[in-house]
């Protein structure tokens, strides 16, 4: 942690955080405000929140993620439209409220940032301000629009020993791990590919790979490792948007949400995984009224392994259907050794899903570590997805990391 930084439960509170919140709370009580300076044996974490309604609001409720948490105080949420401001301010149980977050940010000092707007067009601004306010982030995913802002991001906070968690809440689910010691006992032997599908609703092809790509692409590396290279084909209403011949190369687009331009109505993708694993990823629009949900299968020589895509993911295992149906028949059963099987609905909310995140979060703050959904894990999620629309509007295989970290569908700056 920073040197003016202590976690809670640390036996006393470091001289430069004192004077912080001193100052903090002259100013609050020069203006009438109440300030409650926590015991040296539990000091709090000061929190804030930025939002930004009708440009991504505040994500999948980040701006509840401290609400479990006794060590956390939310001191002020920020947000430029007056009504969804006092909105959150109610959920989140915020004591102040800010029009502008750079202004809250300097005034309140916070320990711990929620970035929260969905769409990512000012995710990289949000980031870096509360970063050289000296304030650990967690940040909404996909982590930027470019690489370049999420390189920027990353260097910034190793600069300042801070540590940014990227709101990939699946990863956190308790059966995933689980999922993975089981494998590598061999429980389905080599694993030979994994197949990753899109959840192909309105958003199928270029939008889907990025607003929920990052999720599965956060899974595939987990499981698989880094990937070295990457192909795709992406077709826009039946036409190959990579050059051929006097072909005209199809433009980009803009989504329904602000997360930068996108491509394709159709994308099929594939990756090299080391030890020889094939990974491939599909969303197509053809595919948007089938009933599958979003998700992978993870192939081995003695078995396949279904993930359904939900807060706490559904696993299933291939099994024979029944005891007296021929070998040849099978079905998906779910995974008799998942520990979330009996799990109430209650903790498969986003609301539980942040405060696991959350919690490794202010844990990998005390230890020092980087957290299991960590910035750098966000970034390479984006890679992957960005490495897709690259492949496909050249024809050919890219490697990874990419060389170019400007988004692959934009004009390099400058």
């Amino acid at each position: 942690m920073p040197e003016n930084r202590r976690a809670p439960g640390s036996a006393t509170i470091p001289a430069a955080l004192n004077r912080r919140r001193f100052l903090s709370a002259c100013v609050l009580l020069s203006a009438g405000g109440l300030f409650h300076l926590p015991a040296a044996t539990a000091p709090r974490y000061r929190a804030a929140i930025i939002g930004h309604t009708a440009r991504g609001n505040y994500g999948h409720d980040l701006d509840l993620i401290f609400g479990h948490r006794q060590d956390v105080q939310v001191v002020a949420v920020a947000d430029p439209n007056p009504a969804g401001r006092a909105r959150a301010r109610e959920r989140s149980k915020a004591i102040r409220e800010y029009e502008n977050y750079r202004d809250m940010l300097e005034r309140e000092q916070p320990d711990l940032v929620s970035v929260a707007p969905r769409w990512t067009d000012q995710h990289h601004a949000m980031a870096r301000a509360s970063l050289q306010a000296g304030a650990h982030v967690y940040l909404e995913k996909p982590i930027t629009k470019t690489l370049a802002e999420a390189d920027e991001l990353l260097t910034l906070a190793s600069s300042k020993a801070l540590k940014i968690a990227v709101a990939h809440q699946m990863r956190m689910a308790p059966n995933i791990p689980a999922l993975k010691a089981a494998l590598e006992t061999g429980w389905v032997g080599d694993l030979l590919e994994i197949r990753a599908h899109g959840k192909q609703d309105r958003r199928a092809g270029g939008e889907d790979l990025i607003v929920l790509g990052v999720h599965l692409f956060d899974f595939m590396r987990y499981f698989g490792g880094n990937p070295t290279w990457c192909s795709a084909r992406i077709l826009e209403h039946g036409q190959d948007i990579a050059p051929s011949g006097n072909a005209p190369r199809i433009s980009p687009r803009q989504p329904t949400e602000n997360i930068g331009p996108v491509v394709g109505t159709e994308i099929f993708a594939q990756f090299a995984f080391p030890h020889g694993v094939h990974g491939t990823f599909v969303s197509s629009a053809r595919r948007q009224n089938h009933d599958r949900p979003w998700g992978m299968e993870l192939v081995g020589t003695k078995g396949i392994i279904k993930i359904e895509m939900e807060m706490i993911p559904r696993i299933l295992c291939m099994a024979p259907a029944q005891r007296e149906a021929p070998s040849r028949t099978f079905a998906w059963r779910p995974w008799a050794a998942d520990p979330t099987l009996a799990w109430p609905e209650a903790e498969r909310t986003f609301l539980r899903a942040n405060a696991r995140v959350v919690d490794d979060w202010l844990k990998a703050i005390a230890q020092n570590r980087e957290p299991v959904c960590s910035g750098l894990s966000g970034m390479r999620a984006l890679e992957l997805a960005h490495a897709v629309f690259a492949a496909g509007l050249s024809g050919a295989r890219v490697t990874l990391p990419l060389e170019r970290r400007h988004h692959p569908l934009e004009p390099i700056p400058g």
